[in-house]
């Protein structure tokens, strides 16, 4: 073998083991057929990845949140009509339909043009490649980061702090950040955060540790906050679910005070009233109900 042929030799082998480390080819996203994507971390890079089912919820399934619907809707339709609008901040108790009402907004207002790319939270730092992706489109796209929760210093928190206001760098007029997070401010607090208030060792600036942890959170233009559920609005939803999903599977109501009982019970034994408990009680007692009458139409 000549010198030439074994270093051609090598080289191959060199490719060879180097291919399954290469992002694969990706197509670039049809925006028209596509409503929304995920954004894929890769080693080398990231690429968007078309979702190709997506939750078809709507906004009238969202009960008990009716002004946070309303402030998030309006604030969306300004942005689809190339007025001015805010990016936002959907905080408070787990399950009350924060990550729902963007998915249901993206349910009601794709036809005009809403577009979602769901980026988690430590690809925030690939936030200026993610918008480039999308810079020109003629749609309007929510760049969406659920259940955000950062330690101080992390550097998708610092891009996030970056993207939202203050930087050099802006996104495109098509693009809006809307994110959720069971904290108000984004990032744990303690009672030593503000210790220099209280001039220790000879701290000056007052309040400094507290300025720093609200710092992201306070970027966003609209903070949107969700509240537990009382019992009768939990109930409601739970009543409204059960309705729903009868109606679904062609069976009559079955709402009845055995239902009401069991879905109080329901909502203690895990500590929560919200509209994801409600949901979840739903679709068990729906379920039984239906497979018990579907064994009393079996023959014996």
């Amino acid at each position: 073998m000549t010198l030439d042929k074994e270093i051609a030799e090598q080289l191959k082998r060199v490719l060879n083991s180097l291919e399954p480390l290469l992002p694969k080819p990706v197509p670039k996203v049809d925006w028209r057929e596509c409503h929304a994507a995920n954004w894929r971390r890769h080693f080398l890079a990231g690429y968007l990845e078309p979702i190709r089912s997506i939750e078809s919820i709507r906004l009238v399934d969202l009960l008990g949140i009716e002004e946070q619907k309303k402030a998030v809707e309006e604030n969306t339709r300004q942005f689809l009509a190339g007025l001015p609008a805010n990016n936002v901040l959907l905080w408070g108790a787990r399950g009350t339909g924060k990550s729902s009402l963007v998915r249901a907004l993206l349910h009601a207002y794709a036809p005009q043009g809403l577009r979602v790319i769901q980026v988690d939270k430590d690809d925030l730092v690939h936030f200026p490649a993610v918008v480039d992706e999308v810079k020109g489109q003629p749609y309007k796209f929510v760049v969406f980061s659920d259940d955000l929760s950062f330690e101080p210093g992390e550097s998708s928190y610092k891009m996030l702090k970056s993207a939202l206001d203050g930087s050099v760098y802006a996104p495109p007029e098509n693009v809006r950040i809307y994110a959720t997070s069971n904290r108000r401010h984004l990032v744990p607090e303690y009672e030593s955060d503000n210790r220099g208030a209280m001039m220790v060792q000879g701290e000056v600036h007052h309040g400094e540790g507290v300025e720093e942890k609200i710092s992201v959170s306070g970027r966003f233009g609209i903070w949107v906050p969700f509240h537990p559920f009382s019992q009768d609005r939990y109930l409601e939803v739970v009543a409204m679910w059960v309705e729903n999903l009868c109606e679904r599977n062609g069976a009559p109501p079955a709402w009845t005070k055995e239902a009401r009982d069991e879905a109080i019970l329901w909502s203690q034994k895990r500590g929560d009233r919200s509209g994801r408990i409600a949901y979840q009680f739903a679709c068990s007692w729906v379920g039984r109900e239906l497979l018990g009458k579907e064994r009393e139409t079996v023959p014996i």
